[in-house]
């Protein structure tokens, strides 16, 4: 499996993962770690029970995940991880 953190710029300062207590939503850290293509495909992935959170499956596509949350998908380990300037 591939481990990588991934971390994101986002327009709004309010939607970026900056500390610890920052969240994302799952179907959103999917899209955007360029894995799919559309936040309804990630959507369906999730939804089919291919996506895993810390180790458990997870099925709710608004699931909020934390900075140094753990998501597996399509074979690579992806760690939610805080946006440097």
């Amino acid at each position: 499996q591939k481990r990588r953190e991934v971390s994101f710029q986002w327009k709004t300062c309010d939607m970026a993962p900056q500390s610890a207590d920052s969240v994302i939503r799952l179907d959103d850290f999917i899209k955007h770690s360029g894995l799919v293509g559309t936040g309804g495909e990630a959507k369906i992935y999730i939804q089919g029970g291919e996506v895993t959170v810390n180790g458990s499956v997870e099925t709710r596509r608004r699931k909020q995940l934390a900075v140094g949350d753990i998501v597996e998908f399509m074979g690579h380990v992806l760690t939610v991880a805080p946006f440097d300037d």
